[in-house]
Formats: structure tokens, C-alpha cells, sequence
């Protein structure tokens, strides 16, 4: 039991529930990221996602705090003026003492407000500020860290607009959420000063643990062995996992995302955390099955269009049998799973070619790096695609008339002359302009470090060029995507939507969204091992029909309601009692009947789904609509659907998930 002045929770699932409602009223709340309306990673993600929840239960008094970017501001931020007294007389304090604060509504689902700080605005105060870091926590920040230097700056920017907030709240008891090491010394400095706000640090990764994770090493199994100072200090990143460590240790309350990064923690930063607060997703529910469907074959038909024009001169493999699959995420090459999901690729390759199926994969690996612009051989095979559309249309208008004069005419119109020689000078011209001397690109920009740049020396490597006689065909897409993009005019999310698999067989991934079908094992077994494995998950999904593809995309559609933040939200909500209770214990009390856990998060899995692929795959690589039919009388939607929703209980659950233990071939990830 929780109380406070017009406070009081009951317990629910081992959190806590309010009953009379927050008193949001009485607080204000602010979260503070780098990737606040700034696209870096995945938490630009989390934070996007929850945003719509976050500010439906807080209404005016949720707040955004981000770095400014003239180009992100122009197209994502509709700037407006500061209802709450306390943001406004805060901003106009520092803008007056020659800063620049920017304010405005996110336009995401949810609109919350966001405060931005110009950080190169702001550089000027950057000696005095590396005194106040050394002041409050003895941490030096080299002078050509650039990256760690404009961290100092934002967070020495929030923690002067939070003094500012405070000394104008009128009574009303402040919590800030910080998310990540590059929003800590905001949190290191409010401390020092002694603010009086509620404070949460949330890690969604260790800044070491990446660092280990890419160089190879067998982490997770080693986490008690490794000398972390010894560590940080040959990777030159000391002075940032000193920041990360003492923003840890500064926060009343300690959050991360997974149970397996809570041990992580726990040995790297030296504290266990308080709750896990796993990541969810802000599902959109459809009033019919079949209006999702509709929106995969609308942005699969999209999907198509790219590949028309990208493998132009190329196109011998039916786009009606081709399974469209992708990664994304940051360019970590290891950290990712590319290394593992190439390998795969490559073997997957052969096996469709020594099975002689007629499935064609294409596989998109959206992962941002360095590049000069879009291939010019690319560009061209997009052009030579609306050449190709603009004449047979040009030709189906002169085609279709000449048809509609003869029947009025009431004749049969004579096929051979319908079409005059000027006709089919043009559809010959059209054809010759789709020849093509070089293979499609495996990539659709040039990248600056071409020759060294991991995914494609493996490409170069493993052999997968796009050849006619692969089966597997690769597209590297070094940029984010964008509905505004000249070349791929698709949201990241449209584009999920229109795939058929995303594969994310990271090594490291404290949460991320990759809760999957098929769970690859990459601790328990070797790289090798861990390949194989997921080459037949591959050759498995290769070999479902149509139907067992729509049964599977349905069944995943019903269970994302598990990864709702109208659920998961719950567990930042409990963070931030907790935090509450800690910072302003004469005011707020937690009893022990809700105490923080970091037991792991798990699913509930319903029995009807397969333990393993082949459970719902096909027995032969082909597939036809012959065998659709037959699938029918085997498969009850609306059975299927009923089993689900009386086998999940609960939206969430908390359940020990004992370390060290072995996950069985093929196993869900709980």
C-alpha cells in the first residue's frame, strides 16, 4: 500500500494500481533523451511509441526534454508557447541569459509537448560547465571527445531548465525520467545542487557492454570475470562509463528493460535495478482480420515496385513467389546479428538452389552508415521502372480507345492493326532500355568506406552478387527510411507492414523490438551451431504456403496486444511511485507490500502455438493454391482466435527466470 496526500494504490499483478486516479494535477513529469524528435536507435523508438499513452494519463503536465536540430525541428515539431507557467518562465529565464530553448507539440501519436535545447548555441559556457561535472563527481571529459563534450552541454542545460521549473512549480512535486548516459550529467548535476525533484535512470544498454559485445567476446557467459575499469579504460570510453556509473548510483531509482540487462548492471554499473520496465509497442487494433492483411498486400505492392526498377533487366524470378525479409537497427555489425544472419543467408542460398524451389528471397538490411548519396545505377533502375509504366499506359490509352471507337462501331476490332508500327517502335525502345550489362547493386548508395565497410566485405565473401542463379538476393539501404525518400518512399513502419519476416538474431539485445517467432540460441551454442539454426528457421518459413503464412501473421497480431504500452506502461507508472516515495518520503510511503522486483518479464505462451517451426510448415519447398485448398478444412480463424484469448490471462506477468539456464532447440522466448 502506497499513501500520499490524495493518494492510495491497491496491489495488482505485483504492481500497483490507482484507485482513485494520479493526481497528475499536483506533478509534473518530464522525460529527458538525446533521441527526443532526434532519430539515433531504438530509443527514439520507446520513447515515440509510449508517448501516446504517457500523455493521454498526463495530459499538460508531460514533457518531452530533447536536443534542437533546425532540420528535425522544421519537420517534426509544431512550435507553440508554453501553457504551464513554471516551462514558460523557465524558458524565458534562460533564453534571456543567452541561451536558446525551443518549445513546441511532437507530432506523434499523442502530440506531447517538447522542450528543446540548442546545444552548439550554448557551446560558449563549455569550460566553465567541464568545472561544475569536476565539481560535482570528479569526471574529466577530454577535450576531442566531441560526442561526450555535447552531452555535457544538454545535460548541463537540463539541469539549469529543471532548477528553473522547480523554483516556479508552485508546490507541485517534479519527476524526470532520464534515459540513457547521454542524458546523465543532467541528472549528476541536479543532484549535486540538490533539486528538489524525483528522479529515474533508465539504461536500455551498457555503454561497456556494447563495447565487449562487438569485439567478439563471450559476454553474457562472463559477466562476473571481466575487470571493468581495465576494460573501459583500453576502449578510451572511461570518463563516459564513469558518467553512465554515476548517474546510476546518483538516481533515486534505477530502471532497465530486460531481466537479462538488470545483470547485466548489476555487475557492470555496480547497482541493481530497482524495476524492469520492459519496452512495448502502441499496437493498432483493426475491427476486422482482414483490414491488416489488406494493408500488408498494399505495402507489399510497394515493396514490389522498388524491386521492380532495383533488379530492372534482372526481373526472371516471379514477385508473386518472393518473400520479402529484412533487419534494421543500428549499424553494430556483430551486436546486430549481421554477421550470423549473411552466413545464414548464404547457406539458405543453397539450399534453394539444390532443392530447385521457386522462392526468391530478398532481403533488405536497413541500417544506417556513412555514404556520399543514393548509386547512381540505382537511381537509374527506378527511373527506366516509371519509363517502362509511363509508356504502357501511354500505349494501354491508345489501345483502349481505338477498342471503345470499333465497338461502338459495333465491329470486332482486327488485334494485328490495332497496335501501329509507331506503337511498337516505342514498346522496343522501352524494352532495349531495360538491358542491363552489370548485375543489380547491393546496394543503393555509395558508401564512404566501401572497401572495409563489414556487410559488404562479407557480401563480397559469402558470393551473394544478385546473379540470376540465386535464389537469395541481397539490398543494403544505408539510411533510415522516410515516407519522403526519392528512392524508397516508405515509412519504417509501412515497411514491416509489407514485409513477410524481420530477422534480428542480435547477440546483444537488452529488449529491443524482436520479440520473435523463432528464437535463434546465441549464448548456448557456438556461432556455427547458432547459424545453422537459424538457416532452417529460414528454409522453414521459405517452405510455408501462402495460408500458413496468414495463419501465422494473424496469430502474431492477436498475441502483440501482450506488447501494448496500455500494459507495459504499468511498470513505468510503479517506477515512478517508487521514485516519489523515495525522493519525498514525508510526503509519499511505500509500504513493502509492493516492493520494486527485477524478476524477468515472460509471456504467456498460448498452448495452441508450435514449438518450433515446423509445426506450421510445409512439407515440400512448393507450394500451390492446390494445397491452400486442401489447408482449408484444417484451420478454424475463429477457433484459433477464441483458444488465444482464454490462454492469455493476464496482459503481463512476473515469474523468475532462473540465470544460466538452457533453452531447448527451438524454445519461445517467455
Amino acid at each position: 500500500m502506497l499513501r500520499g496526500r490524495s493518494l492510495s494504490v491497491t496491489s495488482l499483478g505485483g504492481l500497483p494500481r490507482w484507485e482513485a486516479g494520479l493526481p497528475v494535477e499536483n506533478l509534473l513529469l518530464f522525460e529527458v533523451s538525446w533521441e527526443v524528435t532526434n532519430k539515433v536507435g531504438g530509443i527514439y523508438t520507446v520513447i515515440q511509441t509510449k508517448a501516446k499513452t504517457t500523455a493521454d494519463e498526463w495530459g499538460d503536465n508531460y514533457f518531452l526534454i530533447g536536443p534542437y536540430f533546425e532540420h528535425n525541428m522544421k519537420t517534426q515539431v509544431e512550435q507553440c508557447e508554453p501553457v504551464n507557467d513554471a516551462v514558460r518562465r523557465a524558458m524565458d529565464a534562460m533564453n534571456k541569459h543567452g541561451c536558446q530553448v525551443r518549445f513546441g507539440r511532437w507530432l506523434i501519436e499523442g502530440s506531447p509537448y517538447v522542450v528543446l535545447f540548442d546545444i552548439g548555441y550554448s557551446a560558449w559556457n563549455l569550460d566553465k560547465w567541464k568545472g561544475d561535472l569536476w565539481e560535482a563527481c570528479n569526471v574529466g571529459i577530454p577535450y576531442h571527445d566531441q560526442e561526450a563534450n555535447d552531452m555535457l552541454i544538454f545535460g548541463s542545460l537540463t539541469a539549469w531548465f529543471l532548477k528553473e521549473v522547480t523554483d516556479h512549480a508552485d508546490g507541485r512535486h517534479v519527476i524526470v525520467q532520464f534515459h540513457e548516459w547521454q542524458a546523465g550529467i543532467g541528472l549528476i548535476l541536479s543532484r549535486a545542487r540538490k533539486l528538489p525533484i524525483a528522479t529515474v535512470f533508465t539504461t536500455h544498454a551498457t555503454l561497456l557492454g556494447r563495447y565487449l559485445c562487438a569485439a567478439n567476446i563471450d559476454f553474457y557467459n562472463h559477466l562476473d570475470k571481466f575487470n571493468i575499469d581495465k576494460e573501459a579504460g583500453e576502449r578510451q570510453i572511461y570518463h563516459r562509463y564513469c558518467m553512465e556509473r554515476a548517474s546510476v548510483h546518483c538516481a533515486h531509482v534505477f530502471t532497465t528493460v530486460s531481466e537479462i540487462t538488470a545483470i547485466e548492471a548489476e555487475h557492470m554499473l555496480k547497482r541493481k535495478p530497482d524495476v524492469v520496465t520492459p519496452n512495448g509497442l502502441n499496437v493498432k487494433k483493426f475491427s476486422a482480420v482482414h483490414e491488416f492483411q489488406n494493408l500488408h498486400a498494399m505495402y507489399k505492392a510497394r515493396i514490389q515496385e522498388f524491386v521492380r526498377g532495383h533488379f530492372y533487366g534482372h526481373l526472371d524470378f516471379d514477385l508473386e513467389k518472393t518473400l520479402f525479409l529484412f533487419i534494421a537497427g543500428r549499424y553494430e555489425f556483430s551486436n546486430k546479428g549481421a554477421d550470423i544472419f549473411l552466413e545464414s543467408l548464404s547457406r539458405l542460398n543453397f539450399l534453394l538452389r539444390m532443392h530447385k524451389s521457386d522462392v526468391t528471397v530478398v532481403v533488405f538490411f536497413i541500417m544506417p552508415a556513412k555514404t556520399n548519396n543514393f548509386n547512381v545505377e540505382t537511381l537509374k533502375g527506378q527511373a527506366v521502372r516509371k519509363q517502362l509504366w509511363d509508356t504502357a499506359h501511354s500505349v494501354k490509352e491508345k489501345f483502349g480507345k481505338k477498342l471503345y471507337d470499333a465497338l461502338l462501331r459495333g465491329e470486332i476490332p482486327d488485334m494485328n492493326n490495332i497496335l501501329d508500327r509507331d506503337d511498337q517502335t516505342i514498346m522496343k525502345r522501352a524494352i532495349f532500355s531495360t538491358q542491363r550489362q552489370s548485375l543489380p547493386p547491393v546496394t543503393t548508395h555509395n558508401m564512404i568506406d566501401d572497401s572495409t565497410d563489414p556487410i559488404l566485405s562479407t557480401i563480397r565473401r559469402i558470393g551473394l552478387f544478385n546473379s540470376r542463379t540465386d535464389r537469395v538476393k541481397l539490398i543494403l539501404h544505408p539510411e533510415f527510411l522516410s515516407s519522403t525518400s526519392p528512392l524508397l518512399p516508405m515509412d519504417y513502419e509501412e515497411f514491416v507492414r509489407g514485409c513477410h519476416l524481420g530477422v534480428f538474431p542480435s547477440y546483444y539485445e537488452p529488449w529491443g523490438y524482436t520479440p520473435g517467432i523463432y528464437i535463434v540460441d546465441r549464448r548456448f551454442r557456438s556461432p556455427d551451431d547458432s547459424c545453422n539454426q537459424l538457416t532452417q528457421f529460414l528454409y522453414g518459413f521459405c517452405k510455408q504456403s501462402r495460408r500458413q503464412r496468414i495463419i501465422q501473421r494473424n496469430r502474431t497480431e492477436r498475441l502483440s496486444d501482450l506488447l501494448d504500452w496500455r500494459y507495459l506502461g504499468r511498470y513505468y507508472q510503479h517506477a515512478r511511485l517508487l521514485t516519489l516515495s523515495r525522493a519525498f518520503p514525508e510526503k509519499f510511503h511505500m509500504e513493502p507490500t509492493s516492493p520494486p522486483t527485477t524478476e524477468g518479464f515472460k509471456y504467456p505462451r498460448p498452448p495452441s502455438v508450435p514449438p518450433s517451426p515446423s509445426g506450421s510448415q510445409a512439407s515440400s519447398p512448393q507450394s500451390s493454391d492446390a494445397e491452400d485448398d486442401d489447408e482449408g478444412g484444417r484451420y478454424d480463424e475463429e477457433e484459433e482466435a477464441e483458444r488465444d484469448r482464454l490462454n492469455i490471462k493476464s496482459p503481463f506477468s512476473l515469474s523468475h527466470v532462473p540465470r544460466g539456464k538452457k533453452k531447448q532447440h527451438g524454445e519461445y522466448k517467455n
